[in-house]
């Protein structure tokens, strides 16, 4: 799986939603595509495979969603998600909001062909939320490129996926709850915090935040992700990918390099942007990098990466304020001591920071990234329940 080998690098948004807040076609459905549907024990079947099993779990629907929303530059752009409602009779449902770990194939997002995004979706619609998933910018049905761990368009692409997923509820007479719970895993973890963040500044009309639960984020980049990437806290492979991911994303927002050979070593600098085009999965990725970041950067951009100044400084700073600011509703930070691709650190940075005085941060012990969300996503489904219940 992607989000084992890959993690986000950087998180963050600020108190505004990004782009032209003006623009009355954000959220808007452009297209709605049915993608399956089960009958309540086929939908206790399918958890259970997956492992998270969820008592009393509903029959469900899953419906890929494309809309309005806005990229890196304010400029109108469509992006994808997917929507799964309970197959009951209740008619205002409160939403769960599910971001996905990193995917470096368009067709592994929670509406395309991401089946383990999937599952970890429709737990929460099988508990009785309606729960959403936004594919995020470039990938699923989304044009162009992933902005890969951008906080912003993260956070924006999320909001404007809760504005369709309530157009699309009220087509069926049925409504959304105000208070949306927000979570997410790795890549998602920063994208969770971000859209709580604009949640929590009444920046989405008609929502706003209930609770916060995010599992194995890198929250503090420049602080903590870069340095352990480069120092071997984080497993070798693990670094190369998410630094070749995330310099070359970057390079489309921030403009780090004007020639992929100023940033990256022969011959990877040749085919690293075809690399990371969104439709090579994460074998071929893999296969096509060198096996340590001192293989893949240049001498220049290790040092960059080290003690980032420029265009380097305002990508980590743009999404590395996260944690910087008071939610006042309950936040549970999950991560793990043996992770080796998000380390504990990042955790722990952000209980100092300004989200800290609201937040528990749990200690899921000696565990990799992978194990953690399946050991942390049916806690939250619990946590959840039993203080936001669904209906």
């Amino acid at each position: 799986m992607a989000s084992v080998l890959l993690c986000a690098l950087v998180a963050g948004c600020g108190g505004e939603r990004n782009g032209d807040t003006d623009r009355p076609d954000r959220g808007t459905v452009v297209a709605v595509t049915p993608v399956f549907e089960m009958t309540g024990a086929e939908t206790a079947d399918y958890l259970a495979e997956w492992r998270y099993p969820v008592a009393g779990a509903n029959g469900i629907r899953a419906q890929r969603v494309v809309y309005n929303t806005v990229a890196a530059d304010g400029s109108p752009i469509t992006a994808s998600g997917l929507v799964v409602f309970p197959d009951t009779g209740t008619v205002r449902l409160r939403t769960v909001s599910y971001a996905h770990g990193t995917t470096v194939r368009r067709e592994e997002a929670p509406s395309a062909d991401g089946e383990a995004e999937r599952a970890r979706t429709v737990q929460f619609a099988a508990a009785g939320y309606a729960a959403v998933a936004p594919d995020y910018l470039g990938l699923g049905e989304g044009p162009g490129f992933h902005p890969y761990a951008h906080a912003p368009t993260e956070g924006s692409a999320s909001a404007d996926l809760l504005v369709a997923a309530r157009s699309l509820l009220a087509d069926q007479r049925r409504e959304l709850d105000p208070g949306v719970l927000v979570t997410g895993f790795s890549q998602g973890a920063q994208a969770a915090l971000a859209l709580a963040r604009e949640l929590r500044s009444g920046a989405v009309e008609g929502f706003g935040l209930a609770a916060t639960a995010a599992v194995s984020g890198a929250y503090a980049v420049q602080e903590v992700q870069a340095p352990a990437a480069l120092d071997g806290r984080v497993e070798s492979r693990s670094a190369v990918l998410y630094l070749g991911y995330w310099m070359t994303a970057m390079n489309r927002i921030y403009h780090l390099y004007d020639d992929p050979a100023q940033a990256f070593r022969q011959p990877y600098a040749q085919r690293i942007e075809a690399l990371f085009d969104g439709h090579h999965d994460l074998l071929a990725v893999s296969s096509g990098l060198p096996r340590t970041p001192e293989e893949l950067l240049t001498p220049q951009y290790l040092e960059l990466a080290r003690n980032p100044t420029g265009a380097a400084l305002r990508a980590m700073s743009d999404s590395d304020t996260v944690c910087d600011w008071t939610p006042e509703v309950s936040v549970r930070l999950f991560a793990a001591r043996g992770d080796r691709s998000v380390p504990f650190e990042n955790s722990q940075r952000c209980m100092k920071a300004e989200l800290g005085a609201s937040a528990e941060l749990v200690d899921l012990g000696d565990i990799d990234h992978g194990d953690t969300v399946r050991v942390a996503l049916p806690q939250i489904l619990d946590w959840f329940r039993k203080t936001q219940p669904p209906a």
